[in-house]
């Protein structure tokens, strides 16, 4: 399988903006479930939004509910992340990860033991 591979991180002050992109050929199957993660140092892995391809409906972790939009571009292959009212505690590397069925995205929350392909990350520094 191709790993998903993610882009478009970067520096920003806080209150600003960014769009993560995450090229992931596991677009191309129906129903399956796609997410991001971000991780600080010292921190657990975090799931902050997901969503099964095909569908309208996502999920968003409550820190960055309002706040960060998933959406997919199918014909693509490529996923998104925006990113809007960025603030400090944002700052952690984030992944795009890939389960083999679309289950994961239904949970209360995300579980990073349930998606099997990962991108190498992408950091995102917010500063005060």
């Amino acid at each position: 399988q191709v790993q998903p591979v993610e882009s478009g991180g970067g520096s920003v002050q806080a209150g600003g903006s960014l769009r993560l992109s995450c090229a992931a050929s596991r677009l191309r199957y129906s129903r399956d479930c796609l997410g991001w993660f971000r991780q600080a140092p010292g921190k657990e892995r975090e799931g902050v939004a997901g969503i099964t391809t095909g569908s309208t409906i996502p999920y968003y972790a409550d820190t960055v509910k309002g706040r960060f939009t998933i959406s997919q571009d199918i014909a693509k292959n490529t996923l998104y992340l925006q990113m809007n009212s960025l603030k400090p505690e944002d700052t952690a590397m984030y992944y795009c990860a890939a389960a083999r069925w679309g289950g994961p995205c239904y949970r209360a929350r995300l579980y990073s033991e349930e998606f099997d392909a990962w991108g190498q990350g992408t950091q995102v520094t917010v500063s005060s």
